[in-house]
């Protein structure tokens, strides 16, 4: 027994251990980060249904390896390029949401402050903004009248404005439901909210393809998710079929809230601190200008 465990002692000893250096570790750290945010992206996005048919293609190309079919394999090699170019094609979107997503992460907004001096005390909306959203949402809840409300935050919103019809408006309960009201030329769509004003209505969005949603779900909440997953926006949505009040945030929907916990939701929000504001506003105030005078 003596002589075995000073032998294991001696091979131990005569390994030569790895020397890490601290950016072997940062490297190493970063690398698992972008893995673990890979495989979630992967797992929520039509992606993963095309990632295993790519990889029973490689299985294949495994098993002809194995058994030696040259003739496959010349073929692979000799398309291995077009197939990367034909993957980079057909996971174009997903590879477009992915580097959206890791933009709205603010990891670098988060170690260098870009536009320090332009932050303002003052949330994205006022109090008097989130009770009027409130009570209209619930009113038209109670009612069962469909509504999509898009509140803006750090991400400007005018791609999808401009497909609505230019309102600048304030924010009011009376406004709001009567928008959303059945038979009404702007009910049809999302309105987009900037501060406390109504930019646009009649918007259209983007439908979430997230395989996760529950399939009762309807095209004015996949919208809402939708649009959440591309942006920063706070997303309200009314159901048309049962009243619920939802909201979408960061690709996330929380379905049939109560009051409290809207104005709760809506408080958090109010008080992320908007970065960008003033710049927002000048961009808002010309693309207003800019749209009245196509309009004229």
């Amino acid at each position: 027994m003596g002589d075995f465990l000073l032998s294991v002692t001696s091979y131990l000893t005569g390994i030569r251990l790895p020397y890490f250096t601290w950016s072997d570790i940062v490297e190493i750290l970063l690398i698992a980060f972008f893995v673990y945010e890979f495989m979630l992206w992967i797992r929520n996005t039509r992606a993963y249904s095309l990632l295993k048919g790519i990889l029973i293609v490689l299985a294949f190309i495994f098993i002809a390896f194995l058994l030696k079919m040259n003739t496959i394999l010349w073929l692979v090699t000799n398309m291995a390029g077009y197939a990367i170019t034909a993957v980079l094609i057909i996971f174009q979107p997903e590879l477009r949401k992915a580097l959206e997503e890791l933009g709205h992460k603010k990891i670098v907004s988060s170690i260098i402050p870009f536009d320090s001096g332009n932050k303002e005390e003052d949330g994205y909306f006022s109090d008097k903004t989130i009770n009027e959203i409130v009570r209209a949402s619930f009113e038209m809840g109670a009612v069962k009248t469909g509504a999509l409300i898009v509140i803006e935050e750090e991400t400007i919103l005018n791609e999808y404005a401009r497909t609505g019809i230019y309102l600048d408006s304030l924010v009011s309960s009376q406004l709001l439901i009567n928008i959303f009201e059945h038979n009404t030329p702007l009910h049809d769509g999302a309105i987009v909210i900037r501060g406390d004003r109504i930019v646009a209505a009649t918007c259209y969005l983007p439908l979430s393809d997230n395989m996760a949603l529950n399939k009762n779900l309807g095209t004015r909440h996949r919208a809402g998710v939708g649009i959440s997953e591309v942006s920063d926006s706070f997303t309200i949505i009314v159901s048309e079929e049962t009243g619920n009040v939802s909201v979408a945030k960061q690709g996330k929907l929380d379905v049939a809230l109560t009051k409290d916990e809207l104005k709760e939701r809506m408080k958090k929000e109010q008080n992320a601190t908007p970065e960008n504001a003033k710049r927002k506003k000048i961009i808002w105030k010309g693309w207003g200008k800019n749209e009245k005078k196509s309009d004229e």
